[in-house]
Order: C-alpha cells, then structure tokens, then sequence
C-alpha cells in the first residue's frame, strides 16, 4: 500500500522535478543534458553485454568509495560487463575520468515502475550492488521480481535518515524483506539496520571501503605536474575542501588572518556543488581577494592568494597540493564529509564539529588526536591553520596519527570482495 502510494507521488511531483532540472541547468549545463536517461530512454546508448552487474554510486563520494572496489572487480573478473549509475552530473564525470571506457555509466532513473523496468531491460544485470544508502521501493522490488541479487556495498545510515525511515518502520518489512545482503561501513549503521527490521542474518559489518584509499604512483604523478603547472611549488597551501554556504565567507575571512602572517600563503577553496562555484566566485569578488579559477587551466600570480576549485573530478589532486587541509560541511550543520582522502596524502587535517555523517571515521581519529576539530569561528580556523604551519613537527605527529588510522583499518576491500564473490562468480540469470 505505502510503495503505491510513494508511486503516485513520485509520478505527481514530475513536473517539479523537471522544473528543478532545469533550474539548476542555468549554471550547470549538465543537468538539462541526459534528460531522457533519468526516464530510462537510452537510445543514443549502446547497451552493455547482458548478464553484467551494476553499481550505483549516487553522486562523487560514493564513486570514490566505490572505485577500489570496482578497480578489483575488473582486475579479477575481466569478462564481467560492468555498469555503473550515478544521480549527478559530479557523479557522472567522476566515474569518466576515473574508468575511461572501460565499463558503461549511465544515470539511474527516477524510482518510477516503467523506468525503472525500461532501465533493466536495457542493462540486463544479474547483481545490482548500491554503494552505501540508496533505498528505492520500485526499483528494489523490480530486481526482487525478477531474482537478481540487491546487495547494499559499504552501507552507512545517517541519524536522519533512520529516523524518517523509524516514522514507517512498520510499512517498511516489504521493502527491506527484498535486500539480498547488506554490508555494513560501521556498527553504528549496522544497528539502525537491525533496529528498522532487517534481518541480522543478511548483514554483515565489513568495515568502511573508504580506509581502503590508496594513493597510486600516477595521482601523485599528476598532483606534481599540476603543482608546476599552477606555479605552487614555492608558495605554502592550504586547502579548503567540499565547502558549503555559510562556510565559504568565514574560511576567507580566516585566510585573510593567516596573510598577515604568512603573505605568501594560498588558498585551494573548493564548493561541494558545482553549482555554486559562480556565488562562491562572487564572494570573492565582493571581498576584492585576488583568485585564479581552476577551470582557467592557467597558473598563479604572485600576487594571487586563493585558487578558486571549480573543476570536478578534482579533489584528490588539490587536497595533494595542500600542506594543510580543512575538510568542510563541518562548520555549518551538514555533517561533514570524508576526512580520509587528505589523510591519505600525510595531511593534517581541520574539521568542524558537525561530523555526524562519518561517526566511527571522527571517532577513531578522535582518539588518537589525528585530526584538529574546531569551534565554528574565524578565530579557531585561523588558528588551527597557522599552528600547523608553524609547527611542522607536531603537525607531522597528528598527520601520522591519522594516516595509521587510515592504514590499520584497511581491509573492508577484501572482505567485500569475500562476500559478493559468490554473485559475481553466479551462472547466468535464467529469470530474465
């Protein structure tokens, strides 16, 4: 009864999500492009062989945790087709430069019966993995329907999602009951699992893929070549990362602090959402700070004091030009996002105290002091910077605090790869 009725909502609301598309075509093209894709039309597309797999990774974060993942998959299963989904344009052009031609994307359609169904005709899966939360009624049931694995990779619930889903907990046992496995990223995620209804007995606590980031010769290879080419190599960085509104104006306000000191310092600032990168731009202009946009391909000036990230697909490469990182979504309610990808680099890492979207990530960082949380002021960010940069020494000890957390909590990979192995090695689907 529940799933018709989300049904007839999501077929109502079309209309408005087309507005909203369009809307946010205006600064970013991409949205109005591949519209028909979101209503499972891919007649320009050349579908991928049958009987392959998909992989849902909504938007960049999930194609980062899923990379590893997928890399490993076609290192080991070189016949297997694979697909890969994502919901935004980010998503989609992270997925490009990361895997070229060497697997098919598409953009998943909205979660409506005959999309969804033109959707699965076009790809033919015989597993359907989605990488940490994305729980769609039809298209849940559809693959239920026609017997293909639904497996949820790295799976992860925020608090408020499970409180939503706690307010129709009882209308969700149908759903929930058609989830082949669910790999938990964390005991936390694994427990609001359980305590909306899902079977313990099909979920497994496999750890987060994220700690499972390496840093390949050739990223650091391109992290060198950009640094040269953006005239960085004598000039102290720090990076703002994956930023939000209200974030943008106190971080500038803190560099502003931190030239004083340090007049030859630059700034990497990077929004999360492309759509923003003209309004951050704007904000920059209005302060009258001298910025070179990433997107201009062209070096700095001397006298330019922050390098605006309006690029996507990125954020590896900039976070690897920093001495210092701030991770952001934490200064503002939002959660905060992955700390893991400059711990990666060696970086000491600065977050907010809004980290409620990667609690056991915060916590065992928290506990061996390898990460810097801080009030959400100017004051605090300014600081916390300007100690990393003039004490290199206990920088480097917080920044090795945190590359062994990332280090000594690695193997999610292999322990994912255990558990699908099974459905990856499956005959093929005779349901179709």
């Amino acid at each position: 009864m529940l799933r018709r009725l989300y049904t007839l909502l999501s077929y109502i609301i079309q209309p408005l999500l087309l507005l909203v598309m369009w809307y946010r075509g205006r600064t970013l093209p991409e949205y109005r492009q591949r519209l028909s894709e979101r209503y499972g039309f891919y007649s320009k597309i050349t579908p991928p062989k049958a009987n392959g797999i998909v992989i849902h990774a909504a938007s960049v974060g999930e194609v980062i945790a899923a990379t590893p993942l997928i890399k490993v998959i076609q290192t080991q299963y070189p016949e297997l087709a694979i697909t890969v989904t994502t919901v935004t344009p980010t998503g989609s052009e992270r997925v490009k430069s990361a895997f070229g031609d060497s697997l098919s994307h598409v953009y998943l359609p909205y979660d409506l019966p005959d999309a969804i169904n033109r959707f699965l005709k076009f790809i033919k899966p015989r597993l359907f993995i989605v990488i940490e939360t994305e729980l769609w009624p039809n298209l849940i049931h559809q693959i239920h329907q026609r017997k293909i694995p639904f497996v949820i990779a790295n799976a992860r619930l925020s608090p408020r999602s499970a409180r939503r889903y706690g307010w129709i907990k009882t209308h969700l046992q149908e759903m929930l009951n058609e989830i082949t496995l669910i790999l938990a990223q964390d005991s936390v995620s694994a427990d609001r699992y359980i305590q909306l209804g899902f079977n313990p007995q099909r979920l497994v606590n496999t750890g987060n893929l994220k700690f499972d980031l390496e840093i390949t010769p050739e990223l650091r290879q391109k992290v060198t070549e950009t640094r040269i080419h953006l005239n960085l190599s004598n000039r102290p960085v720090w990076v703002a990362g994956s930023t939000h509104e209200g974030e943008e104006k106190m971080i500038l306000d803190a560099h502003r602090k931190l030239l004083i000191i340090h007049p030859n310092l630059v700034l990497i600032l990077v929004p999360r959402h492309p759509e923003r990168f003209a309004s951050v731009e704007e904000i920059l202009r209005k302060m009258q700070i001298p910025y070179v946009k990433r997107s201009d391909q062209r070096g700095v000036l001397p006298n330019t004091q922050v390098l605006l990230g309006d690029t996507m697909g990125e954020m590896m490469i900039l976070y690897g030009l920093a001495q210092v990182a701030f991770v952001g979504g934490s200064l503002v309610k939002h959660g905060g996002h992955n700390p893991l990808e400059p711990i990666a680099f060696e970086l000491p890492v600065i977050s907010g105290l809004h980290t409620f979207n990667f609690p056991e990530v915060f916590s065992k960082l928290r506990n061996v002091d390898g990460v810097i949380e801080i009030e959400s002021n100017v004051e605090a960010l300014a600081n916390a910077v300007n100690y990393f940069l003039e004490h290199p020494e206990l920088s480097k000890e917080i920044s090795q605090a945190g590359y062994d957390v990332l280090k000594e909590n690695q193997g999610a990979l292999k322990r994912h790869l255990a558990l699908l192995s099974p459905y990856l090695e499956a005959k093929e689907n005779k349901d179709e």
